[in-house]
């Protein structure tokens, strides 16, 4: 039952994606998040007290990302655990949405620079106000290439390891990195131990999407290339685990990633990932959202034999 609940979660993401309507639990993550920051924010008057105050942020958010799902799980029977279930997988992974965002930026991109530039703020936290034609295409083949680990594989990843209440956990503390977790003047401190807590859950996540997107690189005759620059520049990025992605995208499209951009004003200086074959062109955008749905295909093949393999053994 567990791999037919898997599917239909899947497949319900790439039909419906996050309607922006849609009563979304990570909405609600987000609003929780703004108002533990707003209470922290209320009592910390040091780097350390911002420090606890992170610290106790991400030990509230990760018993309620899990225990909250968990009580549902439990309590649930029959059709309606195997509803929640479908549910869970669906609002846990961001296919769709990743795919439609990219190519709003496309098209926007198609109408004017301004008008690409202003879709591509929707979807990253630097500043888009300056960017050429080439860097907005480089910042949107980046943010889907990353996302890829961080929307998918790692949701999945924590469902297949403990459940539907391991992927709602994840949420919680990728959202809350996605929120607090920067380095600016703001958040450096707040936001620290969320930073950390997101680069631990990403660990595996982020170096299983970086082989299954090598495997995917086979069928663009790129495989051994994405290896390489995995192997060579996975390190050249800010984020422990976000050069692992980037870095086999980097290679399959035989592109150069990274460079400096500026982040809430203030400029970041990053090292570059892969080798400048080419110009990096605005059709790569559709060939990284190719390569991120043979991703998430691979990794939901190798869940379903797991689970057979389980259940047989089991």
């Amino acid at each position: 039952m567990m791999v037919k609940i898997l599917i239909a979660g899947v497949i319900l993401d790439l039909i419906l994606g996050d309607p922006y309507s849609f009563p979304h639990p990570v909405k609600w993550m987000g609003h929780m998040i703004m108002r533990e920051e707003i209470l922290i924010r209320k009592f910390a008057h040091t780097k350390k007290d911002l420090q606890l105050g992170g610290f106790i942020m991400v030990l509230i958010n990760l018993v309620l990302g899990f225990g909250i799902p968990f009580a549902f799980d439990y309590f649930l029977k029959g059709m309606g655990k195997t509803f929640f279930s479908i549910y869970g997988i669906y609002v846990c992974i961001s296919g769709k949405m990743l795919h439609v965002e990219a190519c709003k930026v496309k098209k926007a991109l198609g109408n004017s620079l301004e008008a690409g530039r202003k879709q591509l703020s929707n979807i990253v936290g630097r500043d888009t106000r300056e960017l050429t034609e080439s860097e907005i295409i480089k910042a949107t083949v980046e943010t889907v290439a990353e996302n890829t680990s961080d929307g998918i594989i790692a949701p999945l990843f924590y469902i297949l390891i403990f459940g539907i209440p391991g992927g709602f956990m994840y949420k919680f503390v990728n959202t809350m990195d996605s929120m607090v977790g920067y380095t600016n003047d703001k958040y450096i401190d707040l936001g620290r131990f969320p930073a950390i807590v997101d680069d631990i859950f990403n660990y595996i996540p982020a170096r299983i999407t970086a082989l299954l997107m090598i495997v995917a690189g086979f069928f663009y005759g790129k495989g051994y290339h994405a290896y390489k620059i995995v192997k060579r520049d996975h390190k050249n990025h800010l984020s422990p685990n976000a050069g692992y992605p980037e870095g086999a995208i980097a290679g399959i499209l035989g592109v150069q990633l990274g460079g400096g951009h500026h982040y809430f004003g203030k400029y970041i200086d990053k090292p570059r990932i892969g080798d400048y074959n080419r110009k990096i062109e605005i059709r790569d955008i559709s060939k990284t959202v190719k390569v991120m749905y043979i991703t998430e295909g691979l990794f939901v093949i190798l869940m379903t034999i797991f689970i057979h393999v389980k259940y047989t053994l089991f």
